[in-house]
């Protein structure tokens, strides 16, 4: 594996992640938020990512390409979770029966799923780190001879 694909790889998992970073931002920022911009109640997103495929030479290591892939955002997609009711007959946005409908969004989960990101980016920030410094390394090592 050459360090192009080591970061290469790592990019990829900056990207996801920086995106799972996006979405949970969207969602809290439109935890109390009434209608989305088409009039219906805003639906908390997820981030659906998958391996991707990898341009090493399987012939090389067969067994081992199939984990040196990275990753990819595939889609963000709306979650499946009814909204909360609260009641509050006085709100623009109640039903005949006096109640609002607000996004079903759970803070503390979506403080986790940041927390877990930011781990993530911070180990891919480190494994590019990692993998300059081999360069850099291996330079050195080549200009001393």
């Amino acid at each position: 594996m050459d360090y192009f694909t080591a970061f290469d790889i790592s990019a990829s998992g900056l990207v996801a992640e920086k995106t799972k970073l996006d979405v949970v931002a969207m969602n809290l920022a439109n935890a109390n938020t009434t209608r989305a911009s088409d009039g219906t109640t805003y639906r908390p997103m997820r981030v659906i990512t998958e391996s991707r495929a990898t341009n090493l030479d399987s012939s090389l290591t067969p067994n081992f390409s199939k984990y040196l892939s990275g990753v990819e955002v595939v889609n963000i997609q709306q979650t499946d979770v009814k909204p909360r009711l609260v009641l509050d007959a006085g709100h623009p946005d109640a039903n005949e029966k006096g109640f609002v409908e607000y996004p079903n969004i759970n803070p503390v989960s979506e403080m986790v799923t940041m927390i877990e990101a930011t781990r993530s980016y911070e180990a891919n920030v480190r494994a590019i780190n990692a993998a300059k410094s081999m360069a850099l390394t291996a330079l050195d090592i080549g200009r001393s001879r």
